[in-house]
């Protein structure tokens, strides 16, 4: 992660009052309002993001997962059954880490795609369900004939 993001997370962090996050409509289940980050960063050679949470959970987000479960409309659709199952991402990499206010971050990956935007409830879900969201993900695949790349 740059150091801008980062030095904006440590301002954010800083300077915040103990309120929830705003709500943020998004297609996916977030997880706690209240969910905020104190670290973020890239890591695995720019494979993962690494996330820990004043709750103390931590996580480690694969960027291929991070990206077949973009919140953008993209990916998710305008309705829960618009999802598109995205194949080809095995090696997809984060290319950049942007802030957006102080409630979220877009991700930018190597393919080219940077339009969703990850609030830290989501983040925060992510990765609690990342093995059940992960499996269905696979599973959807395997159904559809399509592969990992």
């Amino acid at each position: 992660m740059g150091r801008r993001v980062a030095a904006h997370l440590r301002a954010a962090m800083q300077q915040r009052e103990r309120k929830p996050v705003p709500d943020i409509e998004t297609t996916s289940p977030s997880g706690p309002a209240d969910a905020w980050p104190t670290e973020l960063r890239v890591v695995e050679g720019k494979h993962a993001l690494a996330v820990t949470f004043e709750d103390g959970a931590s996580f480690i987000l694969p960027a291929e997962y991070l990206r077949v479960e973009s919140p953008s409309a993209e990916v998710q659709g305008h309705a829960p059954d618009e999802k598109i199952t995205v194949p080809g991402k095995r090696r997809v990499r984060i290319a950049a880490v942007e802030p957006v206010g102080n409630y979220a971050v877009r991700l930018q990956f190597d393919d080219g795609h940077g339009t969703g935007i990850y609030t830290w409830p989501l983040l925060h879900a992510l990765g609690s369900e990342q093995e059940a969201r992960f499996a269905a993900y696979l599973a959807e695949l395997e159904r559809q004939d399509l592969s990992r790349g």
